[in-house]
């Protein structure tokens, strides 16, 4: 079997910087929590390998050769971008009305949760939440199943198992992928001190919001 590893890596990197669903997902949620950002980076790349196993085993070349498959999943990626921006642009609203001084703790008290249980809760609901919406970010953006099904096998040896390749370099590009996202958490989370100012954790809702929503848009009207 003979693979150009090097030509393939410097495809897969150039396909990481441009900016897509999965970077805006993943900085959103580092922004948060670094933790937060990791775990919607390894969702990610957990979507990255359903699209690896279905390309390992034709289903890519069967959904790409229905129209109407392809037009599903391109507009169920759609709608989950919207539905990600529509609620960024809603937490952006209860933010004006809510976060005052003093309003931390007042739930607490008798026949109520503490506020260290509550915290344990609310830190694993996010984790699961960030964690989908990495997962669902990739498993239903059509480029990354594009990827599996138009750019990678250029790089397959018909000498060898097909399989077997589209295996080997579809874990290099996840473990690419870790290694980039994680390097971009620990730059995003960064930003959570600014975040801290309920003025800027507005704007950054607003923003990413819009930008989910102009993606979700640009998936759905893309050829």
């Amino acid at each position: 079997m003979s693979v150009d590893l090097v030509g393939f890596l410097g495809v897969v990197m150039l396909a990481y910087l441009v900016p897509g669903p999965d970077f805006l997902v993943i900085v959103r949620a580092a922004a948060r929590r670094a933790s937060l950002g990791r775990t919607a980076a390894f969702g990610a790349q957990t979507g990255l390998c359903v699209h690896m196993c279905a390309a390992a085993l034709g289903l890519s070349a069967i959904a790409a050769q229905s129209a109407l498959a392809f037009t599903v999943i391109k507009l169920a990626g759609a709608a989950y971008l919207v539905h990600l921006g529509v609620r960024a642009l809603l937490a952006a609203r209860r933010d004006t009305g809510h976060g005052g001084p003093g309003t931390a703790g007042r739930e607490e008290g008798p026949g109520r949760c503490s506020s260290g249980q509550a915290a344990t809760g609310a830190r694993g609901n996010s984790r699961r939440a960030s964690f989908v919406e990495g997962f669902l970010s990739n498993v239903l953006n059509p480029k990354a199943a594009l990827f599996f099904l138009s750019i990678l096998p250029q790089f397959v040896d018909q000498g060898g198992s097909p399989t077997r390749q589209i295996f080997l370099l579809g874990a290099l590009d996840v473990l690419v992928g870790v290694v980039y996202w994680l390097a971009l958490v620990g730059f995003a989370s960064r930003l959570r001190t600014a975040l801290g100012r309920p003025s800027w954790r507005r704007r950054w809702e607003r923003i990413s919001g819009s930008l989910f929503i102009a993606l979700g848009i640009t998936v759905a009207t893309a050829e």
